[in-house]
């Protein structure tokens, strides 16, 4: 069995900007980019073609809204505007050490967390009471492509820790994006359903009961 966790709102509270359009306004402007007047219109609208269940990186969507109202600017700067303005204060949520601890007990441990922003689950973990060697593999949707509950995510989660995706428990606070790992055939442990507190008793459950599947 392997475990993965949600992040943001299961493991870590991360505060982010009351109004993104405006934040991301603010870095820009710090980068000597022109920010459009109309540029919360700008920023609303989709302006990369997905398909279904794809990530967009918000780099690429804030470099096509820039595109789009005729701005040029030199380098990478809409990326660095983009981190900059996702620079968050982390709590780690009461039960969550404890949680991974009981899960890593049980076999390898990951975090699966949808996050278009680069750099920023990296910094949320650097951040929280975690240390990096807590986790077998870290997948977010910035990096792999998809978003939760894409079926495609969670297998690249249950790849990354040597599992079938059938063997993948997976917790998290959102029914419709972390549930989606039961479309591949996976187990999900939603908080609204109990608190991370329970997580320990629910995983040894898990475990007793793939042992006995298996005798």
């Amino acid at each position: 069995m392997g475990v993965s966790f949600d992040l943001f709102g299961t493991l870590v509270d991360a505060d982010r900007p009351a109004d993104p359009a405006a934040a991301v306004a603010a870095e820009l402007e710090k980068r000597d980019v022109r920010v459009p007047d109309d540029w919360a219109a700008a920023y609303a609208e989709p302006h990369v073609d997905a398909p279904e269940g794809a990530e967009v990186p918000l780099p690429a969507h804030v470099s096509r809204a820039l595109a789009s109202r005729g701005v040029d600017y030199d380098g990478n700067a809409a990326r660095r505007a983009v981190v900059a303005a996702f620079d968050p204060a982390v709590e780690t949520r009461p039960g969550a050490l404890e949680a991974v601890a009981a899960a890593r007990d049980r076999g390898p441990v990951a975090i699966c967390s949808n996050c278009s922003v680069p750099e920023l689950v990296g910094r949320t973990l650097v951040r929280s009471a975690f240390d990096r060697d807590d986790f077998d593999a870290v997948v977010s949707s910035v990096g792999c492509g998809w978003r939760k509950p894409a079926p495609e995510i969670f297998e690249l989660t249950a790849e990354e820790l040597g599992v079938a995706p059938a063997d993948l428990v997976h917790v998290g606070d959102d029914p419709r994006t972390d549930g989606g790992v039961e479309a591949v055939g996976g187990t999900a442990l939603l908080l609204e359903e109990l608190s991370l507190a329970d997580v320990p008793a629910r995983l040894a459950a898990s475990s007793a009961d793939e042992r006995s599947s298996n005798d």
